[in-house]
C-alpha cells in the first residue's frame, strides 16, 4: 500500500468502525486504512458498561473489540482522540478539529448516536448523567453504591439494565417512565408486564405514566426530580435514559441523503457512491418488512460493516439476517429477534412464574413477525429461524410444550 496515495478513512471507532477495519482486511482491501476516534481508547464493547463494568466485574482490557497488536498487525492506523468535523466531498477529504485535512478514496460514516436530552431545568447539574461511553460509566459508578439512590428517567434497556445493577451494588433505584409501562416501544405487553414485576420484586420503584417537570438541587449537584403531578422524588443522582439520535449533522452538511439516520441501501451505500455508513448512525432498509428503520444494536453494527466491507472489496453481500437483540437484567437472559411491526396475536410458550418463556408475536396470516424469548435460548434459535423464512405457524403448536420447534423449523 503506497503512503501517499489516499486511501479508507472510517470516522468513527465504535463496533461498527472497528468491525469495518476488520472485515476489509479479510475481505481483501490492500489500501490503507485509517479509523478516526474521539475516544482516546481502542474500540470496545459498549453491552457490558451497563452491567458488568458498572459491577466491577469487567477490565478495559476486557472490553477490548481487539488487542492494541490487532491493528498494528493489519496496517491500520488508528488516530484516537480525533475530532471530524467536516467531510468536503468534492475534494474527497475530511476535515479535523485540528484543522488538517485527510483524504479519502473511499469513507465510511461509523459515527453511532448520542444521548437525547430533554431540555429540563437542573438538567446541567453535574450529577445528571447518561450513558454511551466508558467515561459515562466511571462517572455513574462513582454515584452508585450502599446508601445512594440513583432516580432513572426512562424504563428502556439502559434504565432497566442499570436499575439492576444499582441494586446489585446495594443502592436503590426508582425509574420514571413517562409511557403506560416499561420498554413500551420495544417489547411486547408479556415481557413488560414481566420484567416491571422482576424488579419490583427486587426492591426498584417503577413509576408509569409519570413525567418530570425539572430536576432540583443545590450547589451544582441533583437532590431529586420534581413531577408533573407535583410529586417530589430524592436522589443522589440521576441518570437520563430516553434513547439515543443518530449522530447525522456532519452527512447533512455534506449532502447526503438523512434524516433520521443516515440513508443507505443493502450495501452500506450512501447516497454518495464513495461514501458508505454503517451501525446507530444509519436508516437502513429491512426488506422482510417492507420498511426501513434505525437499529441500535451490536448485531446490526457487525452485519452493516460486512455489507460496506463486501461492496468494496467486491465481494458477494453477505446473507441478510433477521434483526436482533440481547439484554442481561439480574440472572434474567432476555433475547430478542425479529421487529413485531402490527402483530395481530401474541402467543405464550411456557411460564413466566418459572422465568423461562418465550413470546412469538404473529401477523393476521399466522407469519411469524419476532420472538422474545427471557431464559429460553432454544426458543428464541427456533424462532429466529420462522422469523427469517416469514413461517406460518400455528398458535397452538407454539403453545404446546410437547411441540418441538426445532421439528417446527424443519
Amino acid at each position: 500500500m503506497d503512503p501517499a496515495e489516499p486511501g479508507l478513512v472510517i470516522i468513527g471507532a465504535g463496533h461498527a468502525g472497528g468491525a469495518a477495519a476488520a472485515f476489509l482486511r479479510q475481505y481483501g482491501w490492500k489500501g490503507g486504512i485509517t479509523l478516526l476516534g474521539e475516544e482516546p481508547g481502542l474500540p470496545y464493547q459498549r453491552p457490558p458498561l451497563s452491567k458488568a463494568w458498572l459491577k466491577g466485574e469487567a477490565t478495559a482490557e476486557s472490553l477490548l473489540l481487539r488487542p492494541a497488536r490487532f491493528y498494528a498487525q493489519y496496517a491500520i492506523e488508528t488516530r484516537l482522540g480525533t475530532t471530524a468535523v467536516a467531510i468536503d466531498r468534492a475534494a474527497q477529504v475530511v476535515r479535523l478539529g485540528d484543522g488538517t485535512a485527510l483524504p479519502y478514496a473511499r469513507l465510511i460514516l461509523a459515527t453511532g448516536a448520542a444521548p437525547r436530552r430533554l431540555g429540563l431545568a437542573g438538567e446541567a447539574f453535574a450529577n445528571v448523567l447518561t450513558l454511551r461511553h466508558a467515561a459515562d460509566a466511571d462517572a455513574l459508578a462513582r454515584v452508585l453504591g450502599p446508601g445512594r439512590r440513583l432516580a432513572i428517567i426512562g424504563a428502556g434497556y439502559i434504565g432497566l439494565e442499570v436499575a439492576a445493577s444499582a441494586r446489585a451494588l446495594g443502592g436503590a433505584a426508582v425509574v420514571i417512565e413517562r409511557e403506560a409501562r416499561v420498554l413500551a416501544r420495544v417489547a411486547g405487553l408479556a415481557l413488560s408486564g414481566f420484567l416491571a414485576a422482576q424488579h419490583r420484586a427486587r426492591g426498584v420503584e417503577i413509576l408509569t405514566g409519570a413525567g418530570v417537570e425539572a430536576i432540583e438541587g443545590r450547589d451544582g449537584l441533583a437532590t431529586g426530580l420534581l413531577l408533573q403531578d407535583g410529586r417530589r422524588l430524592g436522589c443522589d443522582a440521576v441518570l437520563v435514559g430516553v434513547g439515543a439520535a443518530p449522530n447525522e449533522a456532519m452527512a447533512l452538511a455534506a449532502g447526503l441523503d438523512a434524516g433520521g439516520g443516515v440513508a443507505v441501501d443493502l450495501a452500506a451505500r450512501t447516497s454518495d457512491p464513495l461514501i458508505y455508513a454503517i451501525g446507530d448512525c444509519t436508516r437502513r432498509p429491512l426488506p422482510l418488512y417492507g420498511r426501513e428503520v434505525r437499529l441500535e444494536s451490536v448485531p446490526n453494527a457487525i452485519e452493516q460493516a460486512k455489507q460496506a466491507a463486501a461492496d468494496i472489496c467486491g465481494r458477494p453481500p453477505p446473507l441478510p439476517e433477521v434483526p436482533w437483540f440481547w439484554s442481561d437484567q439480574y440472572e434474567l437472559r432476555l433475547q430478542m429477534a425479529g421487529l413485531a411491526f402490527d402483530p395481530a396475536e401474541a402467543v405464550l410458550r411456557g411460564d413466566p412464574d418459572s422465568a423461562s418463556f418465550a413470546v412469538f408475536h404473529l401477523d393476521a396470516a399466522q407469519r411469524v413477525l419476532a420472538v422474545e424469548a427471557v431464559n429460553a435460548p432454544a426458543d428464541f434459535m427456533a424462532g429466529r429461524v420462522m422469523v427469517a423464512k416469514q413461517m406460518q405457524v400455528a398458535p397452538a403448536a407454539l403453545r404446546d410444550p410437547a411441540q418441538s420447534l426445532k421439528d417446527l423449523c424443519a
